[in-house]
């Protein structure tokens, strides 16, 4: 027989479980989608050819199961983090999976897709999903959904939903600022191109408000000039002289205050369409490394640190001795503990506009 003092016990843990889960799940939010490039992207490249992928290892070494998800890191991506802040699910799926549920599907999925840009051109560069075809599988989604649940439901369920859309970094590092100066021909000076691709970007945020969407987050660029692979490239002696490239940092300060200048310009009533800054944490890690318990930022964990990602980052690469000592797991993508200090940040930001 249980002893009276035991059996209090248990009841004290339960009561405290049972208010733990509520405060999980006590959230306005139904659920969450995700619209973007490789920084949220947690598969969908692996359903369509591209080689701009990370469904091998060493990616995913740290995620559950050792399991190389597609995801452009060790393990998890800032989505996965808000989902599960929020209490809506663990982690974000792709869409593209054919696996999923009609439970996956309604607690949200993610459209992203890697080597993606809100210009059309970049996501041609990327062999990536266009803004606008991931908005299609979005419409593909509701109809999915409505098939299965009603339309009544499938329109509270999306008015309901958290929506973060991470596009645009590539617009700059690979497209504006690549090596095919396409656009930079077209488009002498940055602010001519920021004009021109603010076209593209506010076209994909009307149209997402007009499918429904009433919370949006839209990330802005991170400091590119501190992306190892673009100290590489931008270095006249890589090897040594590894320092951010403030002139690419400048180009993502001017990128960003654009962008929050001109998401005023989309709200609606009933609507938030929030600026999410990753500037900030980022370059506040690099900067401040040991606040962090990092030891190295200007390289990543995987191979040399110097360039490789995708499938330069491979089963056959040599990796860092500790991950967790390192901002960057590859070339271009932050660790799962860089993405954590990310979304650490961003806490107050979900908190005031999507809980």
């Amino acid at each position: 027989m249980t002893s009276p003092a035991v059996f209090l016990l248990i009841l004290i843990i339960d009561i405290f479980s049972v208010q733990y889960c509520y405060a999980q799940k006590n959230t306005s939010i139904s659920a969450v989608f995700i619209f973007g490039d490789s920084s949220v992207d947690p598969g969908n490249n692996n359903y369509f050819p591209t080689i701009a992928r990370g469904n091998f290892p060493p990616y995913g070494k740290d995620f559950p199961n050792h399991e190389a998800t597609g995801r452009f890191s060790n393990g998890r991506l800032v989505p996965d983090f808000i989902a599960e802040f929020l209490g809506v699910k663990k982690y974000v799926p792709p869409y593209l999976d054919p696996s999923l549920t009609i439970e996956d599907l309604m607690t949200g999925v993610s459209f992203a897709s890697a080597g993606a840009g809100f210009d059309p051109l970049t996501s041609q560069i990327g062999m990536a999903l266009t803004q606008t075809q991931q908005l299609d599988l979005f419409k593909e989604y509701k109809a999915k959904l409505e098939a299965e649940i009603g339309k009544e439901r499938t329109d509270d369920l999306v008015r309901r939903a958290g929506y973060l859309v991470s596009s645009g970094t590539n617009d700059f590092s690979f497209n504006y600022y690549g090596p095919l100066p396409v656009r930079r021909k077209a488009y002498p000076t940055l602010s001519q191109y920021l004009e021109f691709q603010w076209q593209f970007t506010q076209q994909f945020l009307e149209d997402l408000l007009d499918e429904g969407a009433e919370k949006i987050g839209v990330v802005g660029v991170p400091p590119i000039g501190c992306l190892p692979a673009i100290i590489t490239v931008n270095s006249k002696n890589p090897i040594f002289d590894r320092e951010c490239n403030e002139n690419l940092n400048s180009v993502s300060r001017q990128v960003n205050q654009a962008l929050q200048n001109n998401l005023k310009g989309v709200q609606r009533p009933g609507t938030k369409v929030v600026y999410a800054d990753i500037y900030s944490p980022i370059i506040n890690m690099v900067q401040h490394k040991t606040r962090y318990g990092f030891e190295e930022v200007h390289k990543g964990c995987c191979g040399t640190g110097l360039i490789e990602a995708d499938f330069g980052c491979n089963p056959k690469s040599v990796l860092c001795d500790d991950v967790l000592k390192f901002v960057f797991w590859d070339a271009f993508h932050p660790s799962e503990k860089g993405y954590g200090v990310i979304f650490d940040t961003l806490k107050s930001l979900i908190l005031e506009n999507f809980a």
